[in-house]
């Protein structure tokens, strides 16, 4: 049945901009192909993993009674290996975790942070939910692609949240957290990862003060100190970049 001139989600088709700069998994609504053979685990005794990237994904997985819940730190680990979750970084950590590639590519897929085709040696996350949003996250994230240009080095995308609400709107940094972020800092983003500076030292959240700056703590600023092995207010993470 046509929906009507009246019919609200056909009204709001065209002011709705969520994903609009593609935030989704490219080919998420790719329909399965039914025809391919049952996928097999491949067998570690024939696929080629370093002895230091299957200790790495082992450890992991010695932590879980389920050994799928390791898929994260797992294909994270290869991801670091290779530069991205390639066919064969996934083939590799499918043997070691005796688990089918299709499913680690479901997970791999299903996550921001891993990424399924080559990519730039710098990653810029520009978070666009909603508190950034608010604050001009699209607008740093339209100046951060400008910026970037066509270099190929440089991987630009926007983010569902990276959970640093208090500083948006903001972007991961190689796994720097900054912010608040204007359109001016996204040159100098790009200036400072080409040439090997450290990025927007001034606006980086590791060095804003917290909790533990507090009469609680110490009383002395956090900035400019070494923090790297501390807890933060939280006391559920540390200090420092953030893992992506």
């Amino acid at each position: 049945m046509t929906p009507s001139p009246s019919d609200p989600s056909r009204r709001l088709a065209g002011q709705v901009r969520r994903y609009s700069h593609g935030s989704r998994v490219p080919d998420w609504d790719r329909a399965a192909d039914l025809q391919k053979a049952p996928a097999v685990i491949p067998d570690l005794a024939t696929t080629r993993v370093s002895d230091e990237l299957r200790e790495a994904i082992e450890q992991y997985m010695s932590r879980y009674p389920d050994r799928r819940s390791a898929a994260l730190p797992a294909l994270m680990l290869a991801q670091k290996v290779h530069g991205w979750c390639s066919p064969l970084a996934i083939e590799q950590v499918a043997a070691v975790m005796r688990l089918t590639p299709g499913y680690l590519s479901s997970v791999a897929t299903f996550y921001d942070m891993f990424e399924t085709e080559p990519k730039g040696e710098h990653t810029v996350y520009v978070c666009t939910n909603i508190s950034c949003a608010l604050r001009g996250g699209d607008a740093i994230y339209e100046a951060m692609v400008e910026a970037a240009g066509d270099d190929p080095r440089m991987n630009v995308r926007t983010f569902e949240c990276l959970g640093a609400c208090d500083i948006a709107p903001m972007a991961s940094v190689n796994g720097e957290y900054v912010g608040p972020l204007d359109e001016a800092d996204c040159r100098q983003i790009v200036d400072e990862l080409t040439s090997g500076r450290p990025v927007l030292e001034h606006k980086r959240l590791r060095d804003r003060p917290s909790a533990i700056d507090l009469p609680m703590g110490d009383g002395l600023p956090t900035a400019g100190r070494d923090i790297s092995n501390r807890i933060t207010a939280s006391g559920n993470d540390v200090a420092g970049p953030k893992d992506m």
